[in-house]
């Protein structure tokens, strides 16, 4: 490679139009960015041609939560030291520089993170693999906090350019809906994959209008009427999961998901027939796709339109084609996630796309009917019922493969959710354990860690082999590589602790356990479990003045679907308890809670290497598997949890005496549900009827919104169409309670944790991304690696 530092000043003046040294840290980004996707660049087309004529697999999500491209990239070109030498060479600091980069608004939760870390490795391991998604303008939506409550802000992560985005005019395509026409212009993000010359495609499509706004309403001064069109247009990449409340707001969300699942399969289509020819009955040799849940599953209907229409073939034949090329996953056991839209909005939006997805349903019934199954088991199963489109069912009838994504899920999908498909179609199934790459959540995001992990192996083989970690267990009674493990947490702690207070106006001791609960804000996954143990804490300490208690940091991080009332009731409960807690002088650096303003992948990198517990506290069954658990483990944070997703195979890996597991278990559930009483609970507990009391007797303000007494009459009361406490709260609360004290005192054995924490991070090996895609490549879409 030649010289970055002139690569890098050229192209810094280029985006500044000043010199380096008078440049903003946002401009240098910008010039460093375009230095680098120069140095790619040869690389990055070598790779797409190379792809283009074998076998592929496309991965379709609608989400992907990439974080901040230019350390990954660095990292993975190892550039890292040579672009601090040249930053520095103009007069500043590369750390500014990254820190000035925004994190792509592409995602939201583990689905997209997931996305991510499987493009990562799939880069790393020179697989030909391209993913496929949405350029949102704003993605999710940027989170604040006014008095405690959420707040939502577009988030405009690419106004003042993205380099790592390059637009692809020429490669545009067409996408018709029934009343409207829409360009769908793709923008590729570069991946580059660690120690490789490779480099793999994220294709991001964005909708434009057929004609920016209408010439003529503008001429005669109907200024609003001339750009109609056009914001129809951009609402379909305007934001991620538009609230769906509505119905006007699940519209968008189908014409979302048909918008880029259409562009890509005619880009996929069109790359077939220029190396294969007009014959499509190869396409399924040539081609696989992974459907990321039933967002992008309209894929299905959309193939079998193009073959039909467009490449006149029988049904039959494109069918065949089809069912070889699908392969799904499912990424949970909760029915909301299994979408299912009215029949109407597919009348509304795509009518021959109805017409597919009812010869589809007809011939499903014909199949099931004729091989003996009972009418009720069919009309169950069918894709179309009671004026619904069941998206998953699609998946699972066209599919050649279904997986979860992790042991336990895989077994409950089987079991229960998907249990009629399983009985009928078992060879369909498999288990791909979620991972996650050990170059971002572990190498880059923990250098400290991360240098003493090389050191004591001799090499850095473990940044793509991440088993070579076992090989280090031997050190878990090393008294000296224990107390280098605790400078080392203690170090990040201080950093984080500098971080939070900058960010978010808290102070915290770095002495305290930092016990931390960051993901997607849901009933299920229990932040409110968490909250109330941390009220029932508040107030044992109150009691107890002289109680020589372990210091404690709870940190939250999450965000609430803008529709999702309870979940932002949850919120403004933990930011009340946050200002009851740090205000109250008494209580000092005893408890402090903090939560995280606008958590996403960057803050993530601040938070995971600090961590001493990972709350992982999901009611059994529940958690899919969970990719935040296996991040914190190879960091050194204990598991807190409930024996549910990866957690399983969590403590399978470490053993019992190196997590901390509680609750009820999945098949515990039933028979402790079938007499359940929580006002019993409520009322026995120690610390549960205070804690709770506290939401409704004035010690907590929900500002007069009723918010906190429906948290209350959720956890007590049936409103008839659910059971109360349905997520097990006040059930669990009492063995949470107790694990949790119990985890607190042992905190105070340093060398003990340590070697808990040391134990976690040698037996990470079998939760990273690189893993999970070698099953995958295998198993699923039979790749071959194809190095340029």
């Amino acid at each position: 490679m030649t010289n970055l530092t002139d690569r890098l000043g050229a192209q810094v003046r280029t985006a500044a139009g000043r010199t380096p040294e008078a440049s903003t840290d946002m401009e240098f980004w910008t010039g460093l960015s375009a230095a680098v996707i120069e140095l790619i660049a040869d690389n990055w087309e070598k790779t797409a041609v190379a792809y283009s004529a074998g076998r592929q697999q496309h991965y379709f999500s609608a989400e992907f939560l990439m974080g901040r491209a230019m350390l990954n990239n660095l990292t993975n070109l190892g550039l890292v030291d040579d672009a601090k030498r040249a930053v520095k060479s103009f007069g500043k600091n590369l750390t500014d520089i990254l820190e000035s980069e925004h994190d792509a608004a592409l995602g939201n939760g583990g689905l997209g993170r997931l996305a991510a870390c499987f493009l990562d490795s799939c880069a790393t391991q020179n697989l030909p693999v391209t993913g496929y998604g949405i350029l949102y303008r704003y993605g999710l939506f940027k989170q604040s906090f006014a008095d405690g409550f959420q707040q939502e802000h577009p988030d405009p992560w690419m106004e003042e350019g993205y380099p790592f985005v390059i637009r692809r005019e020429e490669e545009q395509r067409i996408v018709p809906f029934a009343d409207m026409t829409v360009r769908a212009i793709p923008y590729d993000m570069p991946i580059t994959g660690y120690g490789t010359k490779n480099v793999g495609t994220l294709r991001l499509w964005k909708s434009e209008p057929m004609e920016e706004f209408d010439y003529d309403a503008f001429n005669s001064q109907r200024f609003t009427d001339a750009i109609v069109e056009r914001e129809r247009v951009n609402d379909l990449c305007r934001v991620l999961y538009p609230n769906d409340t509505t119905y006007e707001g699940k519209v968008l969300r189908v014409r979302q998901q048909y918008f880029f699942v259409s562009a890509s399969l005619q880009a996929m289509v069109d790359n077939y027939v220029a190396h294969h020819g007009t014959d499509m009955s190869d396409f399924a040799k040539y081609n696989c796709i992974q459907l990321n849940d039933t967002h992008p599953v309209l894929a299905i209907p959309e193939l079998m339109r193009l073959l039909l229409d467009e490449h006149d073939m029988t049904w039959e034949a494109a069918w065949e084609i089809v069912t070889q090329t699908f392969a799904y996953t499912n990424h949970t056991v909760l029915a909301e996630a299994l979408e299912t839209w009215e029949y109407s909005i597919f009348e509304k939006i795509f009518p021959r796309i109805l017409d597919i997805v009812k010869e589809i349903d007809r011939r499903f019934r014909v199949e099931l009917e004729a091989a003996g199954y009972d009418h009720g088991k069919v009309e169950y199963m069918a894709p179309i019922k009671n004026g619904r489109i069941h998206m998953a069912w699609i998946a699972c009838y066209a599919a050649y493969s279904i997986n979860g994504v992790a042991a336990l899920h895989t077994e409950i999908i089987k079991s229960e959710t998907l249990h009629d498909w399983h009985e009928i179609w078992p060879e369909k199934f498999n288990n791909k354990t979620n991972g996650v790459t050990p170059r971002r959540w572990l190498q880059q995001c923990n250098p400290r860690l991360a240098a003493l992990l090389t050191r004591l192996l001799g090499s850095d083989a473990w940044v793509t082999d991440l088993d070579k970690l076992k090989e280090l267990e031997k050190y878990a009674d090393d008294e000296s590589v224990l107390r280098e493990l605790i400078e080392i947490k203690h170090a990040n702690k201080v950093d984080f602790a500098r971080w939070i207070e900058a960010r978010e106006g808290v102070s915290i001791s770095p002495d305290a356990i930092f016990d931390v609960q960051i993901k997607r804000l849901h009933e299920y996954k229990r932040q409110l479990m968490n909250a109330l143990y941390l009220l029932d804490l508040y107030f044992r300490i109150k009691d107890n003045p002289d109680w020589d208690v372990t210091p404690r940091v709870a940190v939250f991080g999450a965000k609430a679907a803008p529709g999702y009332v309870r979940a932002k009731a949850i919120i403004k409960l933990i930011n009340e308890i946050a200002r009851l807690v740090n205000n109250d002088e008494e209580i000092g650096d005893k408890l402090k809670v903090v939560f995280v303003e606008n958590y996403n992948v960057s803050p993530a990198e601040h938070i995971i290497p600090a961590a001493d517990i990972s709350e992982q506290i999901s009611t059994a069954g529940k958690e899919a598997s969970g990719t935040g658990n296996m991040k914190f483990m190879m960091n050194g944070a204990l598991t807190l949890g409930t024996l549910d997703g990866a957690n399983v195979e969590i403590v399978e890996a470490v053993g019992d005496d190196n997590a901390y597991i509680f609750g009820a278990k999945v098949e515990e559930l039933p028979a402790l549900r079938e007499n359940y009483d929580p006002r019993y609970a409520y009322e026995s507990v120690p610390g549960l009827k205070r804690a709770l009391d506290a939401l409704t007797d004035g010690t907590l303000d929900d500002d007069h919104t009723g918010m906190f007494h429906d948290l209350v009459r959720s956890l007590l009361e049936s409103p008839g169409y659910e059971s109360a406490d349905v997520y097990y709260v006040l059930g669990d609360f009492a063995s949470f309670r107790e694990t949790r004290d119990q985890m607190a005192e042992d905190y105070c054995d340093e060398l003990a944790w340590a070697k808990k924490c040391w134990i976690n991070i040698t037996n990470s090996g079998r939760f990273s991304s690189d893993r999970t895609i070698a099953d995958y490549s295998r198993d699923v879409w039979k790749l071959e690696a194809t190095p340029i």
